[in-house]
């Protein structure tokens, strides 16, 4: 692990090799799980914001969802994620002509149409973030509907880090992500990570 101010970051986040590989897994992300996606309280204002850009990208039984419970809910755990169409797909998503899953926050967004890139949880994956005290702890998720983006990532030679860099700036800064790269140079170079 490494700290940077106050952050806790797992080896592997910078060791492990991602990039996520749409053609192969087609967006199986946002369409599996037991509950949707984290989101923070402020990110709740965001996700209503943009609902009126989306809404027509929107499947009838996702419209339905948040017409009756909003767009999030508190799950099990007692934390607050997105909410989800038959337990397991995220009510954000759309789908392309090949049956591809997109979020239609994302779309909105790279079209122009909306501030709100999507919820930052989604953005950063596959790191999860952890409070700890007053530390919030950086850990690299596995989870077997990314073994395509594990194998493109190798192909690559993309670490996890590097796949995040956008989301990791937009959650820390450029400074923090600058010490992670200094950080890492330092490891290479004592010999606890290979190029």
């Amino acid at each position: 692990m490494i700290q940077i101010d106050d952050t806790i970051i797992s080896i592997d986040c910078l060791s492990e090799k991602f990039c996520c590989d749409l053609d192969a897994c087609a967006g199986t992300c946002c369409i599996e799980g037991d509950a949707g996606a984290p989101v923070d309280l402020d990110e709740v204002e965001e996700l209503e914001a943009a609902l009126p850009v989306v809404w027509n990208d929107l499947s009838a039984s996702a419209q339905t969802v948040i017409d009756k419970q909003g767009v999030v809910y508190t799950d099990e755990e007692g934390d607050l994620v997105t909410s989800i169409v038959n337990g397991k797909d995220c009510v954000f998503t759309c789908y392309d002509e090949k049956g591809c899953c997109f979020c239609a926050l994302e779309k909105a967004y790279r079209a122009g149409k909306t501030n709100f890139y999507k919820p930052l949880s989604c953005h950063l994956y596959p790191i999860r973030l952890k409070k700890i005290g007053d530390m919030t702890a950086l850990n690299y998720h596995r989870w077997d509907v990314c073994k395509a983006a594990v194998c493109k990532g190798e192909q690559l030679n993309l670490p996890v880090y590097r796949f995040l860099k956008e989301p990791l700036i937009r959650c820390f800064g450029q400074a923090w992500y600058d010490e992670l790269e200094k950080a890492v140079e330092e490891l290479k170079e004592q010999g606890y990570l290979k190029d």
